[in-house]
This record gives C-alpha cells, sequence and structure tokens, in this order.
C-alpha cells in the first residue's frame, strides 16, 4: 500500500496530467508519475541516504539555520555558490539517476544538478522567491518530484495584485513541470502547517553549468 495515501479502491497508478492557464507561465502537473511502489522505495532510500545538511541564512547580521535539510547532487563532484553561500554537490548515485532520467524523457532536457529538500515536519518550509537569477529565469526547466506527505505549492504572479494564488497540492511520487518564463513571472512557496504531518522529500532537477 502507498505509504502516503489514504486507501482508495478506485485508486491506480495511472498518470494525471494537469497543465495550468497562467499568464506568462508554463506549468504541467502530473499526479503518479511514478508508481506507488516506486515512490514508497524511493523515499525510503533518499530519506536514510542522502547526505542532508543544515544550511544557514542571514537576517540583521544573524545566522538562523534553514527550516528544512538540504543536499546537491550533479555531473561532477565540485562545490558551487547558492544563496550566498557555498554548496558541496556530491554525484550521482543509483536513484538519482533512476529519477533523473524519467524526468528527462518527459521534459526533453539533460538535468545537471538536483537540490534536495526535505521538510521534517510542518513547521519547515521555504518562503516566498523565485528560482534562478536575472537573465537565467527567462527561459529555464525545472523538473520538481515529490515523495512523501503532501504539502501544497503555492504560486503567485511577481508583479500583478489582479490574479489569484493557485494552490498545487504536491503529492507522492508527483512531477510538477515549470518552463518558459515561469520563474520570471511568478513566486513561489511552501508554506508551513500546524498539523501533525510525515516528512516530505521534494528534488528539483535543474540545468546549471
Amino acid at each position: 500500500m502507498d505509504l502516503f495515501s489514504h486507501i482508495d479502491l478506485f485508486s491506480t497508478d495511472e498518470v494525471k496530467k494537469t497543465s495550468f492557464d497562467l499568464p506568462g507561465a508554463d506549468i504541467t502537473f502530473y499526479e503518479n508519475f511514478f508508481s506507488a511502489s516506486e515512490s514508497d522505495r524511493l523515499y525510503k532510500i533518499l530519506l536514510a541516504h542522502t547526505e542532508w545538511q543544515q544550511d544557514y541564512m542571514t537576517i540583521y547580521g544573524k545566522e538562523l539555520d534553514l527550516p528544512r535539510l538540504t543536499a546537491w547532487y550533479g555531473d561532477t563532484a565540485k562545490t558551487l555558490t547558492y544563496a550566498g553561500s557555498a554548496k558541496k554537490v556530491h554525484p550521482w548515485n543509483s536513484e538519482l539517476l533512476f529519477i533523473k532520467e524519467r524526468v528527462e524523457q518527459e521534459a526533453d532536457i539533460k538535468f545537471t544538478r538536483c537540490l534536495l529538500n526535505l521538510y521534517r515536519d510542518g513547521k519547515d518550509s521555504v518562503d516566498w522567491h523565485q528560482d534562478y537569477q536575472g537573465e537565467l529565469r527567462e527561459n529555464t526547466v525545472i523538473g520538481s518530484v515529490t515523495f512523501g506527505e503532501t504539502r501544497p505549492f503555492q504560486l503567485k504572479h511577481a508583479t500583478r495584485k489582479d490574479l489569484k494564488r493557485l494552490d498545487i497540492p504536491l503529492s507522492h511520487g508527483s512531477l510538477l513541470l515549470m518552463q518558459g518564463a515561469t520563474q520570471q513571472n511568478w513566486k513561489h512557496r511552501i508554506p508551513k502547517t500546524t498539523k501533525n504531518i510525515q516528512p516530505r522529500i521534494n528534488l528539483t532537477f535543474r540545468w546549471v553549468e
């Protein structure tokens, strides 16, 4: 049985694809992109064997822990600068390559990096932001894969107040593809919750030189 779904006599592993009509964005959501058995296996392995680390942010000169754990994996073992600090990039392992190749087939692009986030409970989150910087936001592809607890992925336009916020429940085994100018025009976040929930692992596959 799927570890992160309620019992549903009518549930299947059939992939359900949803595209969203958002100005200046190209977003597609795939439920059950990975089967329940694949998702359960990958969740357990990634939770136990990823080289998670506690990053920090500096606010008014004070260092504070990020409300989540992170890890970078990629084509080469090196150090990169992300969010103002140096991050070690670990080499791909077999599980990540399996996920990566599946997502690449759908996105029709070769990814070079993956940022993994572990949201340990409802207190872990990420605030409103846009991925990449400057001109790099104009034409990007990010493949976001979820294993574990369902969390709402919220989107709001970066400048237009007349557009409503969109909430997408990122479920166990799902894929969210964000392409084109999505990062240039839209912000996104994973909000905190007071609910007693299980951990969620998120993988964002990116193309970075």
